[in-house]
């Protein structure tokens, strides 16, 4: 896949965003009631937020796809995309890697470890006390 076409189906969820932030700031609320103008920003400034932090992850996306290729083009592993099946944005990268490896039809394999919406969004409201942790590995001091 040509890099300029990579990096418009990898960004594919900010152009949305994007677009939808855009075609709510158009729409003349202030002809209906002028009060309205200001939800209408607010809903449109929260979508550009959005798919501006999307578009911020460009650099993060291209390491993790290196990442993607180097371990799977010799031997496929489908439990390293384990962790990228969890989001949309992760899909989108594990097809774009399995397109360009050649292995499009190995995706049934990889798509097992896929949670359904309502379970992402069930872990989600439930885990109320996340935390983080970092770790360093020694090899990159």
């Amino acid at each position: 896949m040509h890099r300029f076409f990579r990096y418009l189906y990898l960004n594919t969820y900010s152009f949305l965003l994007l677009i939808c932030g855009i075609i709510i700031a158009l729409i003349p609320f202030f002809r209906i009631l002028k009060w309205l103008v200001i939800p209408q920003v607010v809903v449109s400034l929260f979508f550009v937020i959005q798919a501006v932090k999307l578009f911020s992850t460009w650099q993060d996306k291209k390491i993790k796809y290196k990442i993607l290729i180097e371990k799977n083009k010799n031997v496929f592993y489908p439990e390293t995309f384990k962790i990228f099946m969890q989001a949309p944005c992760g899909i989108l990268l594990t097809k774009a890697v399995l397109n360009d490896l050649g292995l499009k039809e190995r995706y049934s394999e990889v798509e097992i470890y896929k949670k359904s919406f309502f379970d992402l969004i069930k872990a989600g409201c439930m885990n109320k006390n996340q935390k983080t942790r970092i770790y360093i590995n020694e090899d990159f001091k």
